[in-house]
């Protein structure tokens, strides 16, 4: 699933986004063309051996609770005095045999396979991604039932794990709430045991407790999804609305009763205004699209202008990017990043490979636009300095 139509095709496409996306659970059970395993186990032992791996980013729970540092890691001081804290093997697997679960946040930060399949997650469902890894070997819940404020794509990758669920206590409830959800009464209204290939969607809200019982070791991934809220898409409004003077005044809070009914008046007079456009939704869509950096990723060794060589392979870190063609103008603009660029519109097939999202070479990218390697090389640089593309394989 390391491309946006995989995930399509996995999850269901327009029906999943029609009929599940934020509204129930749904279970996708193993497809022999996209069940490899993105992480091995032998992945997980290299990534804790090689990297300094300290809350938050690795971290142990057992029955709901933070395992303590100190009882599986010990500290390591180099000759400059700096510490940090190395996983010790063999007290690491002790608590592991104890019943903790092991989480890796963000793994998709420090290991490519996840990576590329977080992007192309991000590209088909339009929101940041992050994905964590959890490992158990017990029956014993590491968290507890509990909810998350935010969707989540499970994929197993080793093993077993078995899920119970039951429906939300509270609608979409948030991280910042007025009030927390009650904890569900009765039996779960599912109870599923999810194989290596298996896939399960889980809405924010939702409760669940998820134990290794099933006489196996278990791994698997989770792709957590940003959330948008109504109160997101308010305060985006609200910075649009700048232009109007209303939105700009002080609040007259020390002036008579009338003045301060005439200014609430016209504040809300220009919120209904700014609500009552049918493009609203579009249009906050496409500049949270176009401004979201992705996965911004250094270019080196090329720190000046990218040189025009056919070899050299990019890629676009702008997950959410938008190309749109003004024919008349025989121009085309890419806005990612924060940033528009114009270019004529012989460049648009040029722009179109890269916004699939694969590796690309310079000369594969000038072939497709039948432009001078040098004048894509050009382009290439002003999207390498405005971060939304980077360089994935330089030449020696």
């Amino acid at each position: 699933m390391h491309d946006s139509a995989s995930w399509a095709v996995r999850l269901g496409g327009d029906m999943f986004l029609a009929q599940a996306l934020h509204r129930s659970y749904a279970v996708f059970p193993a497809d022999d063309a996209n069940c490899a395993p993105l992480l091995s186990w032998g992945d997980l032992n290299t990534i804790l051996a090689t990297h300094r791996m300290e809350p938050p980013r690795l971290r142990l729970s057992q029955d709901g609770e933070t395992v303590p540092l100190h009882r599986y890691s010990a500290p390591i001081t180099n000759r400059r005095g700096v510490t940090w804290n190395r996983v010790h093997p063999a007290e690491l697997h002790a608590r592991l045999a104890e019943g903790a679960s092991l989480v890796v946040d963000a793994i998709d930060e420090i290991h490519p396979p996840i990576g590329a399949a977080a992007e192309a997650l991000e590209r088909f469902l339009g929101t940041p991604v992050q994905t964590n890894a959890y490992a158990s070997w017990t029956e014993k819940e590491g968290f507890g039932r509990h909810w998350d404020d935010h969707d989540v794509v499970v994929v197993q990758q080793h093993g077993a794990k078995r899920w119970r669920l039951w429906e939300p206590t509270r609608t979409a409830p948030t991280f910042r709430d007025v009030e927390s959800p009650e904890e569900p009464d009765g039996e779960p209204v599912a109870d599923i045991v999810l194989h290596p290939g298996d896939v399960l969607y889980l809405p924010r809200g939702w409760w669940h407790a998820v134990t290794a019982d099933q006489g196996t070791e278990s791994l698997h991934l989770t792709f957590g999804l940003v959330t948008h809220t109504g109160g997101g898409l308010i305060g985006w409004l609200v910075d649009q609305m700048q232009a109007d003077t209303i939105m700009r005044l002080d609040v007259p809070r020390h002036a008579e009763p009338a003045e301060k009914s005439a200014y609430r008046n016209a504040l809300q007079a220009a919120m209904t205004t700014a609500l009552s456009d049918p493009a609203l939704i579009d249009r906050w869509a496409d500049s949270t699209d176009t401004t979201h950096f992705g996965r911004p990723a250094p270019s080196l060794p090329y720190v000046e202008a990218l040189p025009a060589r056919r070899e050299i392979t990019v890629r676009i870190t702008a997950t959410r990017a938008k190309l749109t063609t003004n024919t008349a103008a025989g121009a085309v603009t890419l806005a990612a990043a924060g940033t528009e660029w114009e270019f004529a519109e012989q460049a648009t097939p040029l722009l179109r490979t890269l916004l699939k999202g694969e590796p690309v070479t310079i000369g594969a990218l000038a072939d497709a636009a039948r432009l001078e390697t040098k004048d894509v090389a050009g382009l290439l640089t002003d999207l390498i300095k405005g971060q939304a593309v980077a360089v994935v394989k330089a030449t020696p």
